[in-house]
C-alpha cells in the first residue's frame, strides 16, 4: 500500500476522517444497479444528489454507506463512488467486503489507489471505514443453520481490523475511525467480544419488518428496534452505536404480521425513522431498489426522484417507545437483515450470504447487491414470511447465561425458518435488495451480488 510523499506529509495536517460535528443522515448504495451492471461514476452522482435534495426531508441525507472499496466487476479498481462522492460533496462511510476470505488486501489497495489520486479531496469525507458486513452473524450456528453463506470469525474479523490500522499509518486515513456492522445477536455473543474491543464504535442492522417470530406489526416496530439498539448497547462498554440498515417494505408478501404498504412506509418513517434521524448515526434502507426479480421492495422513492413516495416530513419531539413498553417480548432487533451488502468476497460453497462484495460465484446462484470476489457454489433464494414461537426480550448484559440463551433461541428459530425462507425465495437477484425472516438468527432471505457485481447468492439478504 503505497503513498506519495506528499500525501504523507499531509497526514500531519488532517486527521483522515470528517470530524462530526452533528449526527450523520444517509443512504446504503451498493455497487450494482438493478440490472447487476457495475454503477459508474454518472450512477452514483445521480444517487448522491438525489440524497441531498430530497423534497420535505427532515435534514440533508448528505451521507452514502458504502460496502466495497472496490469497483464491481474488477479485482482491486478503486470504486466509483468516490469520485461521485467528491463531485457532490457526499460523505461516506466506507466499507471493506471481509467475508470468505483470509486478507482484504485488494480492498486496501483499492482504497490506496483512491487516496493516492484524490487526496484530502477524498478523505476529508469520510466518517468511517466499516471492516466487514454481517460476517459473525453469518458464521454463528444461526448463520449456519439457516444458510447465511460465507461469513469470517471474529478473529480474523479483528485481524483484518489490525491490518487496516497498520496500512493506514502515515497516511491521511490514519486516524480515522473504524467499525464494524453486523446483527445485535452478532454483537451480544461473547464469543465476538474481541471485535468489540478492537474497533471504535459498533454499527447494527435492524429491521422489525421481517421479525416475524414477534408481534411485528408496524405499529409495534419501534419497540422491536428500540430493543434491537438497547441489546447491542448493554455490551457495546460504552462505545457509540451507529444503525447503519433499517427500514420498512413498502411493497412485495407479508412476514408474519408485517404488511408492505405505502402507508406502513410511512408510519415507519414518522414514527420511527423521526425518532432516530438527526439524533443518532442512522443509515436509512434505502433510497433505491436495485434487485427486479425481488419482491420485496423499500425504495423510498421511484427512479430517484426527489419527490418521494410519500411524505418525508418529521413532526418535532418524535421519540422511540422504551424497549420494555408494553407487553411485546422482542429478542431480534437485528438479525441478519435480508438484504446484501456491497463489499468484496470470495466465497465458496455458500448457499446464502449477505452484503455485496466481490464475488464471482461458478455454481449457480443469482444474487443482488453488489460485490467482486471468487464465490463458488452460491445458491440464489428470495425470502417469505415464516412463522415461529416467540423468544422472550433480548438480554440487556453480555453474561454467560444471556449469551447462551440468544444462541439457543437463535438455533431453534432458525430451523424453523430456514425451510420456509428457503422455498419461498427461489427468485433470481441481481442488485441491491433486501429481504430476511426473523430476527434473532432467523434466514434472512435472498440472494445477492456482491459489493463489486458478481454473484455470490445466499438466503439471506442484499442491500
Amino acid at each position: 500500500m503505497r503513498f506519495t510523499t506528499a500525501l504523507v506529509l499531509a497526514a500531519t495536517a488532517v486527521t483522515g476522517a470528517v470530524a462530526q460535528d452533528s449526527f450523520v443522515l444517509g443512504f446504503n448504495s451498493g455497487a450494482t444497479d438493478d440490472k447487476g451492471n457495475p454503477k459508474t461514476q454518472a450512477d452514483f452522482e445521480k444517487e448522491f444528489k438525489t440524497a441531498q435534495n430530497l423534497n420535505g426531508a427532515p435534514g440533508k441525507f448528505n451521507t452514502i454507506r458504502l460496502y466495497s472499496n472496490v469497483q464491481a466487476g474488477t479485482t482491486d479498481t478503486p470504486i466509483a463512488a468516490f469520485p461521485a462522492a467528491i463531485a457532490t460533496n457526499s460523505k461516506l462511510l466506507l466499507g471493506v467486503w471481509a467475508s470468505g476470505t483470509d486478507n482484504i488486501d485488494n480492498e486496501l489497495k483499492a482504497l490506496a489507489s483512491a487516496v493516492e489520486q484524490y487526496g484530502t479531496k477524498l478523505t476529508d469525507l469520510i466518517v468511517g471505514l466499516s471492516i466487514g458486513s454481517e460476517d459473525l452473524y453469518r458464521v454463528s450456528e444461526a448463520g449456519i443453520m439457516s444458510k447465511a453463506g460465507v461469513g469470517n470469525n471474529a478473529e480474523n474479523i479483528v485481524q483484518f481490523i489490525k491490518d487496516a490500522r497498520q496500512k493506514l499509518q502515515g497516511t491521511p486515513l490514519s486516524g480515522v475511525k473504524i467499525t464494524h456492522v453486523d446483527t445485535w445477536t452478532a454483537w451480544v455473543n461473547e464469543s465476538n467480544k474481541a471485535v468489540i474491543d478492537e474497533i471504535d464504535f459498533l454499527s447494527v442492522n435492524a429491521f422489525p419488518f421481517y421479525e416475524v417470530e414477534h408481534a411485528n406489526d408496524v405499529k409495534n416496530g419501534g419497540k422491536l428496534l428500540a430493543s434491537a439498539i438497547e441489546a447491542t448497547e448493554g455490551v457495546a462498554a460504552g462505545k457509540d452505536v451507529w444503525i447503519t440498515e433499517t427500514g420498512w417494505a413498502y411493497t412485495g408478501p407479508d412476514f408474519g404480521a408485517a404488511k408492505a404498504t405505502v402507508d406502513n412506509l410511512e408510519y415507519y418513517w414518522k414514527n420511527v425513522g423521526c425518532a432516530l434521524f438527526n439524533k443518532r448515526n442512522v443509515f436509512w434502507y434505502t433510497l433505491r431498489d436495485a434487485n427486479p426479480a425481488n419482491q420485496v421492495k423499500f425504495a423510498i422513492t421511484d427512479n430517484l426522484s426527489t419527490t418521494a413516495r410519500f411524505d418525508l416530513t418529521c413532526d418535532k419531539d418524535v421519540t422511540l417507545p422504551s424497549a420494555s413498553a408494553g407487553n411485546t417480548t422482542q429478542t431480534n432487533g437485528t438479525s441478519s437483515t435480508g438484504h446484501s451488502s456491497s463489499g468484496n468476497s470470495t466465497s465458496s460453497n455458500s448457499t446464502s450470504s449477505t452484503g455485496s462484495g466481490n464475488g464471482t460465484s461458478t455454481s449457480g446462484g443469482s444474487s443482488s447487491g453488489g460485490a467482486n470476489g471468487g464465490s463458488s457454489g452460491s445458491g440464489s433464494s428470495s425470502g417469505g414470511a415464516a412463522n415461529g414461537a416467540k423468544p422472550s426480550s433480548p438480554p440487556e448484559s453480555n453474561s454467560a447465561s444471556s449469551i447462551s440463551l440468544v444462541n439457543a433461541m437463535a438455533m431453534g428459530l432458525s430451523a424453523v425458518f430456514a425451510a420456509a425462507a428457503w422455498a419461498l425465495m427461489q427468485a433470481p437477484i441481481g442488485g441491491l435488495s433486501r429481504v430476511r425472516v426473523g430476527g434473532l438468527g432467523a434466514v434472512q432471505g435472498v440472494s445477492y451480488r456482491d459489493g463489486r457485481g458478481q454473484s455470490s447468492g445466499w438466503v439471506g439478504r442484499t442491500p
